[in-house]
């Protein structure tokens, strides 16, 4: 109570940068995350209940199976969640998840390895308005995606799904798609209503919760007398724009700027992670697993940048 009172009181007297913070969060919102998100969100809607995730898993099921002993319908979030970026892979994983096409333990171990920023923010934003250097861009992203790839193979283990033996059919795979959107009763014009509205529902619960972290940031920012790399960092541990923003302003190094850049990109921010868990709130797929595989991969990608970087700005 003593910390909401206190929130209260900094809208109340610092109401100008709080509305600088909300005005903010509104264009973010605008120019990155609804452009970004919303094709994605309505296209994968789409493509689940017209039986993609079981054509996709039925042609990648080998692979799935091989590199990280999951079922092979994981292809659709794993592939969708490379493209589209976090939180979409909560969104899919809810979707099959709740349609009874993958088990709790395969949502979570998914849910786990596919946490990828999306690509164009991370060569678009990130590389050219921030950090103003293309190359840097291209290594940040090859690290970000390593580790997520490591985390996945290093989870192999966890409760590993039954190998699926049967050959790869492409005759299979598409027989299989027709099946699905046959027993699917909706019509074609019901499948956007309905992928619209849950779209647009998600989208803004993820433009709330980025408003909420902004403002705490700023709160942060205006209370304490942090370091100012600390400070971004920290801001970054919040909400992931703003904070590598800061960073790209800080008078340090190219390496260090990556470093902590790649590292805050793959833990994701404390508003990355409210999204997805108020996205999987109906759920009972598990949040810790998910908390260990970003604290692993933000330290996985940032030692995996330390060794690279000099190698690769030579390089190009």
């Amino acid at each position: 109570m003593g910390v909401l009172l206190f929130f209260v009181y900094e809208i109340l007297t610092e109401s100008e940068s709080i509305l600088n913070s909300v005005d903010f969060s509104l264009n973010v919102f605008k120019n990155n995350v609804f452009p970004s998100l919303f094709p994605f969100f309505v296209l994968s809607n789409i493509l689940i209940k017209c039986g993609l995730p079981e054509f996709m898993g039925n042609l990648f099921k080998g692979v799935m199976n091989r590199a990280f002993k999951i079922k092979g319908i994981c292809a659709f979030i794993f592939f969708m969640s490379i493209i589209s970026g976090n939180p979409a892979n909560a969104k899919y994983t809810r979707e099959l998840y709740l349609g009874g096409r993958i088990n709790k333990y395969e949502a979570t171990k998914i849910l786990c390895f596919t946490c990828f920023s999306n690509p164009l923010f991370i060569l678009g934003t990130v590389s050219i308005l921030f950090l103003n250097n293309k190359d840097a861009g291209l290594l940040i992203l090859l690290c970000h995606y390593l580790g997520n790839l490591i985390i996945g193979f290093g989870m192999r283990n966890y409760h590993p799904s039954e190998k699926e033996k049967s050959k790869v059919s492409l005759k299979k795979a598409l027989d299989e798609m027709h099946m699905k959107r046959i027993s699917n009763k909706e019509s074609f014009g019901e499948m956007i209503t309905n992928s619209l509205i849950s779209s647009i529902d998600t989208l803004l619960l993820i433009l709330g919760v980025i408003t909420i972290c902004l403002v705490v940031t700023t709160i942060i920012d205006n209370n304490l007398n942090l370091n100012s790399v600390l400070g971004s960092v920290l801001n970054g541990f919040v909400e992931m724009t703003q904070g590598l923003k800061y960073i790209s302003l800080e008078a340090i190094p190219l390496k260090l700027k990556c470093v902590l850049t790649v590292m805050i990109l793959s833990f994701g921010g404390l508003s990355v992670h409210m999204q997805i868990m108020g996205i999987l709130s109906d759920t009972d797929i598990k949040y810790l697993p998910f908390l260990c595989a970003r604290v692993c991969h933000a330290i996985i990608s940032s030692l995996v940048m330390f060794l690279l970087f000099d190698f690769w700005i030579g390089l190009t």
